[in-house]
């Protein structure tokens, strides 16, 4: 049994730009789920946190709060891939059937515009605008390195919304032949 999940084996031709955003991705939030890692060891990174020790479960829900965000930023190679057109062979009762645009659109369109909501407002906590607050630093640099490990996930949602409609793009008109 051969699995092929390579990316823009689809039947239409991927736009170059959303292929390159879609490797692109994984690597765009992995500087956030790298600076995470730290606290699952009690490690503060230069926060100033008023919070007793860390409960006992905190490790594994770190860990796997940025091992989730990695595997969510590579399921969004599907709108890129054949394995978002037709479910693969291998996955039991399911397999070998087309996959229904607006199964992989809605979901993908509701995923891109909760995680511009969730890291856009970024910057207004930065600058204290609206109300919003980030966490206190013990100094400057502090907040740089949480700033620059921070930043590249603000662009999540938008290339998943840009993936999303290149992928309704390209399905519509293969749709229409």
């Amino acid at each position: 049994m051969s699995i092929n999940l390579a990316l823009g084996a689809t039947e239409r031709p991927v736009q170059a730009w959303a292929l390159r955003l879609a490797k692109s991705l994984p690597f765009v939030v992995l500087p956030h789920c790298l600076w995470r890692l730290p606290f699952a060891f009690g490690f503060t990174m230069g926060t100033v946190q008023d919070a007793g020790p860390a409960p006992w479960w905190a490790p594994a829900y770190v860990i796997g709060l940025s091992l989730l965000t990695e595997a969510l930023a590579l399921l969004c190679t599907g709108l890129v891939s054949g394995w978002g057109e037709k479910v693969p062979d291998w996955i039991p009762l399911i397999g070998g059937r087309r996959v229904a645009p607006l199964a992989a659109i809605i979901p993908a369109t509701l995923g891109g515009l909760g995680l511009v909501a969730l890291w856009n407002p970024m910057p207004l906590a930065w600058f204290g605008v609206l109300g919003f607050h980030e966490v206190a630093f013990s100094n400057g640099w502090w907040m740089a390195l949480a700033r620059v490990c921070i930043s590249p996930v603000m662009l999540w949602g938008p290339i998943v919304l840009a993936l999303t409609y290149a992928y309704h793009r390209r399905r519509r008109t293969a749709q229409a032949r």
